[in-house]
């Protein structure tokens, strides 16, 4: 008996400043060639750094009803991978590439100030290290396209996102050495959906409650 497959997308930032080939966009090519495992159709879709343009693309992303949304950005400066737990609504003044920024600088107006993964980033955070993958626990994105599109994925899939902040230069943001450890962290992530102690709607009113 044939069994469907569930649906997890991946997605990347495109160009922006001197970014011209963005390292989030390389490695979420990276994982689609990779794959999660059997049962996993992997789709990707690459984010344009523009306020208005991204919500369009999450809207149709969305559509698709898929199990999770890994969304992977860059942190220029960072030397390891960043697990974000929470999105910001407020506070966005930083222009995108096309020189704008969202209406009175809020993603969803009347929304939560913040919103939380379902994945507790935490415990993942720490299984990973015991793992020996180098990776930070984190509760604030930046207050740029990044937290801008994951607070937003946020609220339209109920909390089944996730945002990993990847480093933007140096050997770990070569696809060759990023795409393994990134398999290995999302492969975590979904093991953590598949348990048995996941009460999802729990989990989702705790992260609406929190304004």
């Amino acid at each position: 008996m044939e069994t469907s497959c569930e649906i997890v997308v991946v997605t990347g930032f495109g160009p922006f400043r001197q970014y011209v080939v963005n390292p989030s966009w390389e490695a979420a090519k990276g994982l689609k060639m990779a794959g999660f495992g059997l049962g996993i159709e992997v789709h990707i879709k690459e984010i344009p750094v523009s306020y208005a343009k991204s919500q369009q693309v999450l809207d149709d992303i969305w559509q698709m009803t898929p199990k999770v949304i890994i969304h992977l950005g860059i942190a220029p400066g960072a030397k390891g991978i960043t697990l974000e737990q929470t999105g910001k609504n407020n506070c966005y003044k930083d222009r995108d590439v096309s020189g704008l920024c969202p209406d009175h600088h809020c993603c969803i107006e009347g929304g939560p100030e913040r919103l939380d993964s379902i994945i507790d980033m935490r415990s993942l955070s720490k299984h990973l290290k015991s793992m020996g993958l180098d990776v930070i626990y984190s509760r604030d994105a930046g207050r740029y396209l990044c937290d801008f599109v994951y607070y937003y994925s946020l609220y339209r899939g109920q909390g089944k996102a996730v945002l990993i902040h990847v480093p933007a230069s140096g050997s770990l943001a070569s696809p060759e050495r990023l795409v393994p450890q990134l398999q290995t962290i999302i492969q975590a992530v979904l093991r953590q959906l598949d348990s048995p102690a996941h009460t999802t709607s729990g989990q989702v009113e705790n992260i609406l409650d929190k304004t």
